[in-house]
């Protein structure tokens, strides 16, 4: 009983730092602060100045609504199947726009690879969580 315990309450544990991650990432640097980094991947992706602060704005809603999702249903693994699609996907749009953005101290690199293994820890605990 107490290993099933302590598997839900590591699950809850990635499911929470998920959801504060992506919560984050679309309202502080997106919604608050249109971040300088977001609008130039944007501009480099060839859009105007006002659809590329439409994008970001949307991008940042999609965001927040992804990481509430982690804390709705604990339990879905399709969302942490879409989790590491999208650490992956991100990556590779962010290396084919700008490799240098990978150079930095502070990268996409070091929080999507956290985050895709997030995901994949939690979908080894999944099928170990409920009491049989």
């Amino acid at each position: 009983m107490e290993k099933y315990k302590a598997i839900r309450n590591s699950l809850i544990s990635i499911n929470i730092t998920l959801a504060i991650l992506w919560i984050y990432q679309g309202l502080v640097p997106k919604l608050m602060f249109h971040a300088m980094d977001e609008q130039r991947l944007w501009e480099l992706q060839g859009f105007d100045e006002i659809g590329m602060l439409f994008l970001i704005q949307i991008s940042g809603y999609i965001e927040i609504i992804f990481g509430t999702l982690f804390l709705i249903f604990r339990h879905a693994k399709v969302l942490h199947y879409l989790n590491i699609l999208g650490m992956i996907g991100l990556s590779g749009l962010i290396l084919f726009t700008d490799l240098r953005y990978f150079q930095q101290a502070f990268n996409p690199f070091v929080m999507n690879v956290a985050m895709g293994s997030l995901s994949v820890i939690a979908l080894q605990l999944l099928p170990h969580s409920q009491v049989p």
